[in-house]
């Protein structure tokens, strides 16, 4: 599946132990990112600011220009910052005198899954971009390193699975704060609906992407960046899967920005093998996933008569039920 760089004199364990320290890295900022009231707002406000004055000045040749890498890092970025403000901000209505928190806000509770539908479209954009353009081999005309992309049957399929992942995207209204404990004090932004097979859906689908369309970035943004806010979500921080990702997806992209040498050149690369079969099989695997999570919503709405958008679908369910005895 993964080709590893053996002319610059890598070697397996040393591959491996770099995604290994790329994996804990992004895992340790999130907890610091998502723990801290100030280290969110330093991490996902003074943090961007400051980096993108050196992207657009001193680093201007080198960094990543292409429409893709910025929409990413500046769409996963204005996520972690609705996500904050969602989780921290209140005050009280001068004039009535009453407490109000954004959480509570209808509106506000749409941008979640506005922009992690807007975040799957940008992919499902390029998935079909390259579909069309490369169903020939042929050199990536928009990448600032090069490699080679390879189009097909894969890439439609993936594509048509990144619709339905935005389908799928149920229950935000039911988005609520982990209420605050001796262990933890994060008020996470929980979302209760949105339990496993979507996240195990969403995984899949967003590995094919990177397979299809960066495949000498999917050994770290898909692989390990894809791991960190799954793993997360099933331990230390449950229920806040969209938090997590939008977190370390922003960490990523910023790093990426300003050091894109380590992925691009050198020992530390990793590139797809070219194999159609793989490529076949992982988008098959994404489009089967999203496919039968999409055909699971399908049954619940018809079994419990719940319009998945203005309310909750899952709420019978006793991994909500888990998520939902966090919330405050």
């Amino acid at each position: 599946m993964f080709t590893f760089n053996y002319a610059e004199g890598a070697s397996n364990g040393m591959v491996w132990l770099v995604w290994l320290a790329v994996f804990v890295a992004l895992f340790l900022l999130n907890e610091i990112s998502r723990r801290s009231k100030i280290m969110g707002f330093v991490c996902f406000v003074v943090l961007p600011a400051v980096l993108s004055v050196i992207w657009f000045t001193v680093m201007k040749d080198t960094t990543y220009t292409d429409w893709f890498h910025l929409a990413k890092v500046y769409s996963s970025t204005a996520g972690c910052i609705g996500f904050w403000c969602i989780r921290h901000l209140k005050g009280k209505n001068k004039r009535t005198g009453k407490e109000w928190r954004l959480s509570e806000n209808k509106i506000a509770l749409c941008f979640p899954p506005l922009i992690l539908a807007i975040n799957i479209a940008e992919a499902v954009a390029r998935d079909f971009e390259v579909g069309g353009l490369y169903a020939v081999m042929a050199q990536d005309i928009t990448a600032d390193a090069p490699v080679m992309l390879m189009g097909g049957a894969w890439n439609y399929m993936n594509a048509i699975a990144g619709i339905l992942n935005i389908i799928i995207i149920t229950g935000w209204f039911g988005i609520c704060l982990r209420k605050k404990t001796d262990k933890d004090s994060s008020r996470d932004m929980l979302w209760p609906d949105m339990l496993w097979f979507y996240v195990l859906a969403y995984d899949l689908w967003n590995f094919a992407y990177t397979y299809n369309c960066l495949p000498h970035h999917a050994w770290y943004c898909g692989f390990a960046l894809l791991l960190v806010p799954t793993i997360c979500n099933f331990t230390v921080g449950k229920g806040a899967w969209l938090q997590h990702r939008a977190h370390t997806l922003a960490l990523w992209c910023m790093f990426a920005q300003t050091f894109p040498m380590f992925q691009d050149y050198g020992m530390f690369r990793v590139d797809s093998t070219y194999n159609p079969t793989v490529y076949f099989v992982v988008s098959l695997l994404a489009l089967v996933a999203n496919v039968v999570v999409f055909g699971y919503m399908i049954y619940k709405v018809k079994k419990t008569k719940r319009n998945p958008y203005k309310g909750e679908l899952y709420s019978d369910l006793a991994a909500y039920k888990k998520i939902k005895a966090l919330a405050e």
